[in-house]
C-alpha cells in the first residue's frame, strides 16, 4: 500500500502530528538562542552591534545557500534521512555554543559561536524541507496545503515561545544553558523522527529536474508569496519603533494580534487552499492582508494598528500553504524536495532583504511609507495570483 492509498484510511491530522512535533523541536533550536545571542556577544564577548548583526544574519545566510541542497538531498534519499541528518546537525550547532560559552572571553569564542551559527542553516534546510516533502508523502499530494498549514503552526509556535524561553534561561543562568537546549530540542525531534515510517522516494527511478528549471517552474508563485511576506518582515522589525515614535503604547500587543491571527485561520481554515484551490485562497488572504496594511499605513490611533496588525495575520496566514499548493502542482513528483527547498528560498530571500529596504524607506519618509509600501506588495502579489501563475504540470506535456 502506498502512502497516499493509505492516507485514505487514517485521519491526515494524525498522521502529520509526529512531522509537526519534530519541526517544533528543531525549530526551537533556532528560535531559543536568537534573544540570548546578542546578550552573549555583547554583553559578555564584548562586541559591537555590527558584529552581533553579522552572527544573527549568518544563519538565515547559511539556510538560503543551502535550500538547493536540501531539496536535491531529500529527492536522492528521501525525505526521513534528510531529517535524521538534520536534526544531529542542529544538535551539533548547539555543541558548538556551548564550546563558545566555555571558552569565553576569547576571540576562539566568537570563531566558534559563528561555525555554530553557519552550521545550523544547512540543518534547518535539511529537516524542514525533509518534514515538509515527508508529510506530503504521508497524506498526498492533494494535501499540500494541509501539510504546510501545520508545519508553519509548528515553526512560528517554536518562535514564539522559543525567544522568552532563551531570554529567561539567558538570565538565570548562561549562555552555557542556552547551547544546551540548543543541543536537547533537536535530539528529541530525533527520538520522534526516528520512530516514523519512511515514504517512498517519489520519483524512483527517473532522473531529478535540475534546481534550475525547478525555480522556473514555480518562480511565480514563490515571488507571489515573497511579495506577501514582505508586510511580515516589516511589522516584526518595525512596529515596536512605529509606536514609539507615535508615542503609542501596546506595540507588543500588535504581535500578539498578528500572531493570534495568523494561528487561529490555519487552525480553522487550513484545508482551504487543498478544498478550494490555492489561487482562490491566496486572492482572498492577500485583500485581506492589504486591508491590514492600509490600516496600519493610516492608522489614526494605536486600535486602528492593532486591527491592521491582527488583519495583517489573518491575510498572510494562507498565502504560504496555498501558494505551496500551486508551486507543488507545477513540478514532477521526483522534483518535490528541490521544489520545497526552492519555495523555502523565496521567504529567506524576503525576511534578508526587507529590513535594509524598509529602514532605507523609513528613512526618506517616515514610519507610515514602509506599511504603504506593504499594501503595494500585497496589490502586486494579488495581481499575480489571479493573473499569472502559469500552467500546471504533466507528464504528458512535458514529453509531448
Amino acid at each position: 500500500m502506498t502512502a497516499t492509498s493509505s492516507s485514505s484510511s487514517s485521519p491526515s491530522g494524525l498522521q502529520l502530528l509526529p512531522l509537526v512535533a519534530i519541526v517544533f523541536s528543531g525549530f526551537l533550536a533556532v528560535g531559543l538562542p536568537l534573544p540570548a545571542m546578542p546578550l552573549h556577544v555583547n554583553g559578555v564577548l564584548g562586541y559591537s552591534p555590527l558584529v552581533v548583526g553579522w552572527v544573527i544574519g549568518l544563519q538565515p545566510l547559511a539556510t538560503i545557500l543551502t535550500r538547493k541542497f536540501a531539496g536535491s538531498y531529500v529527492d536522492r534519499h528521501g525525505p526521513k534521512q534528510a531529517v535524521l541528518v538534520g536534526l544531529p546537525m542542529a544538535a551539533v550547532a548547539g555543541l558548538l555554543y556551548v564550546v563558545s560559552a566555555l571558552l569565553t572571553p576569547s576571540s576562539l569564542s566568537l570563531a566558534i559561536l559563528v561555525l555554530g551559527r553557519i552550521l545550523m542553516g544547512p540543518a534547518e534546510s535539511l529537516f524542514l524541507t525533509g518534514t515538509m516533502t515527508w508529510g506530503i508523502g504521508r497524506v498526498g499530494p492533494h494535501r499540500t496545503g494541509l501539510v504546510m498549514s501545520w508545519q508553519g503552526i509548528a515553526m512560528f509556535a517554536a518562535l514564539g515561545l522559543g525567544a522568552p524561553a532563551g531570554v529567561a534561561i539567558m538570565q538565570a543562568m548562561d549562555f552555557l544553558a542556552v547551547g544546551l537546549a540548543t543541543i536537547a530540542f533537536p535530539l528529541a525531534g530525533l527520538a520522534v523522527a526516528a520512530c516514523v515510517p519512511p515514504v517512498p522516494v517519489p520519483g524512483g527511478s527517473r532522473p531529478q529536474a535540475s534546481f534550475l528549471r525547478v525555480i522556473g517552474l514555480i518562480w511565480r508563485q514563490g515571488a507571489a508569496l515573497s511579495l506577501a511576506s514582505a508586510p511580515f518582515a516589516v511589522l516584526t522589525a518595525f512596529v515596536v519603533l512605529y509606536f514609539a515614535n507615535r508615542g503609542w503604547h501596546g506595540a507588543g500587543l500588535a504581535m500578539t494580534g498578528f500572531a493570534a491571527g495568523y494561528i487561529l485561520v490555519r487552525l480553522f481554515f487550513g484545508r482551504l487552499p487543498d478544498q478550494l484551490g490555492g489561487r482562490r485562497v491566496a486572492a482572498v488572504s492577500l485583500v485581506i492582508e492589504a486591508l491590514g496594511q492600509l490600516l496600519l499605513w493610516m492608522a489614526p490611533t494605536p486600535a486602528f494598528a492593532l486591527a491592521g496588525a491582527t488583519l495583517t495575520g489573518v491575510g498572510f496566514s494562507l498565502v504560504f500553504p496555498s501558494m505551496g499548493v500551486e508551486a507543488m502542482r507545477r513540478v514532477p513528483p521526483e522534483s518535490r524536495g528541490v521544489a520545497v527547498g526552492g519555495f523555502l528560498a523565496f521567504v529567506d530571500v524576503t525576511s534578508a532583504v526587507t529590513g535594509p529596504l524598509a529602514g532605507l524607506l523609513i528613512g526618506a519618509y517616515g514610519y507610515p511609507a514602509a506599511f504603504l509600501a506593504g499594501l503595494v506588495a500585497c496589490l502586486v502579489s494579488f495581481a499575480a495570483v489571479v493573473f499569472g501563475l502559469g500552467p500546471v504540470y504533466s507528464r504528458t506535456r512535458e514529453t509531448s
